[in-house]
């Protein structure tokens, strides 16, 4: 008689319940239940998190889905529309803390909930870069070339961290300016090939990845020396939101008009995953690629988070008839 160790070389275990966390590729009987199970790799998807205190888009996302800031940030349909509001976020709702010293929407944010700098946005020279200590911000040296709308993962360290591209004032153009930060002062390193505003992020300051921006399909990959034009988006795209923690790991999701697609790259291709439920355009990116947070967004800004997870796994009934 034919068995399933004559086919696949291996024996299928004999189990009372379910393993509580099978390896991908793991395969075995329940006794229970009666039916040949396996574990296939996680497939992602959102779900719902906590509001947030107060609605806005074009914020400053730090840390990491369970321990993350969201600071500054902009609606357009409230007086004063700019902000210096800083929440905090716990994986189930969100804390307000300390403002900044300077509202500013449009900057970018770096490090963890309790160590992290916001650099840049709509302050008065586009240059002003503050520092948190988790319980207050202080001002730290400037930008050498004052920007918004850059990338929305800065570097993921507030003592080592990067500055890529954004807009300029004056004049109102895209910078291809690639600034590094060693935790006292800023310095300019490799330009990027292609200038762009608004852009999804993901990576360190020295293994870092942008995509999109402008409305774009491009992609560019950092090694720590230069910038390499990559695979691109499947779907073009600005306003985004990313996250990931390397130029091999990222994802990216949301912008312009709407949109919800959610795209996953894996160090070569760019794949479609699951869709946002809530389609805002500047929303909020921080995390991993398989444990990211989405944040507010605009127009008609919202206070709503989604909150996007891979499981490691995911069981499977085979069919045995």
């Amino acid at each position: 008689m034919t068995t399933y160790k004559n086919i696949k070389g291996i024996e299928i275990k004999y189990l009372s319940a379910d393993p509580p966390a099978p390896n991908a590729g793991q395969v075995w009987y329940n006794s229970t239940t009666k039916v040949v199970k396996g574990a296939i790799n996680g497939v992602g998807a959102w779900a719902s998190g906590g509001n947030l205190s107060t609605a806005r888009g074009s914020g400053s996302s730090i840390g990491i889905q369970d321990a993350s800031l969201f600071v500054g940030g902009e609606n357009p349909l409230t007086t004063p529309s700019v902000f210096a509001l800083n929440e905090s976020y716990n994986g189930t709702s969100w804390t307000e803390l300390a403002d900044l010293n300077t509202a500013r929407q449009g900057a970018v944010g770096s490090g963890t909930q309790t160590a992290g700098i916001v650099a840049g946005g709509t302050t008065p020279s586009r240059l002003e870069v503050e520092s948190w200590n988790g319980s207050s911000w202080s001002e730290v040296n400037e930008l050498n070339v004052g920007r918004k709308n850059a990338h929305s993962f800065l570097g993921g360290l507030q003592t080592a961290s990067l500055f890529i591209s954004g807009v300029t004032n004056p004049p109102s153009t895209t910078s291809a300016a690639v600034e590094s930060y060693n935790g006292t002062s800023w310095t300019e390193i490799a330009d990027v090939n292609t200038s762009r505003r608004q852009f999804a992020g993901a990576g360190t300051q020295t293994s870092a990845l942008i995509s999109g921006g402008g409305a774009t399909t491009n992609v560019e990959s950092w090694n720590s020396t230069s910038w390499t034009e990559t695979t691109e988006l499947n779907t073009a795209r600005e306003e985004t939101g990313g996250a990931g923690s390397s130029n091999t790991n990222a994802l990216v999701f949301g912008g312009q008009d709407g949109l919800t697609i959610t795209e996953l790259w894996n160090g070569s291709t760019w794949t479609e995953v699951a869709d946002m439920a809530t389609g805002k355009n500047n929303k909020g990116g921080t995390g991993s690629n398989t444990a990211a947070l989405a944040i507010g967004g605009q127009p008609g800004a919202t206070t709503a988070t989604e909150e996007w997870t891979i499981p490691s796994f995911t069981t499977k009934t085979f069919d045995t008839d």
